[in-house]
């Protein structure tokens, strides 16, 4: 039987491909744009994700679906204590041609990815930001992005260009899926900050665990 279950680009696949910059969406004129969003949303459906960059499907375009971003919710998936309908969460959120800025405070998260196997790497990220994107009906939005939806948020735009978690993780650690979990339980979401200027609070942070 032919298994038409989607499967993502990996580093060991095509480190190359990941690492291209997705070219911006022609809302207007992309007559692909529906079956990309269809596909993508198949994606996230089918698998254990928070979220998904097109690129990672083979879909080179600012696109980014947004799946799970409720901490609470996947806190209680490390744990195996869901309910059905939080098992089957999700937000269904697209976001075209994203843009970030003014980014503020500090957070620290042990990252996975679908496309880089199982090296989890410790980033820190803004605890908020800006973000202005398009729905696909070419409507602009602008919008604050805070908490675990900024950290989910801010990886797959780095996607977007071609950044790896891999690529800017404080630490980086060779894992499989249920070792993550125990670590995700053990050290969690945290949050170091929630205002003051990102880069510098980042600089600071460095320094301490240097000294």
């Amino acid at each position: 039987m032919k298994d038409d279950k989607l499967k993502s680009i990996t580093i060991a696949d095509s480190e190359e491909y990941l690492r291209q910059i997705s070219i911006p969406v022609d809302i207007e004129h992309d007559q692909d744009l529906e079956n990309d969003i269809k596909i993508l949303e198949k994606y996230c459906k089918e698998n254990k994700v928070m979220a998904m960059a097109a690129v990672q499907l083979g879909i080179p375009k600012r696109l980014v679906y947004l799946k799970n971003t409720n901490i609470d919710i996947i806190n209680k998936i490390q744990t195996n204590s869901t309910t059905e309908e939080e098992q089957n969460y999700n937000e269904a959120k697209v976001l075209i041609n994203p843009v970030i800025a003014n980014k503020e405070g500090l957070t620290e998260y042990w990252e996975a990815c679908a496309s880089c196997l199982n090296n989890v790497g410790k980033v820190l990220r803004p605890y908020k930001f800006d973000l202005e994107y398009y729905d696909i009906n070419g409507n602009k939005h602008e919008e604050k992005s805070e908490g675990f939806e900024s950290t989910v948020l801010q990886h797959e735009i780095d996607h977007l260009d071609g950044i790896l978690h891999i690529d800017i993780a404080e630490e980086v650690l060779q894992m499989e899926p249920e070792e993550r979990k125990i670590l995700r339980q053990q050290q969690g979401y945290k949050i170091y900050s929630k205002t003051g200027s990102y880069d510098t609070l980042k600089q600071k942070n460095k320094r301490k665990i240097l000294k």
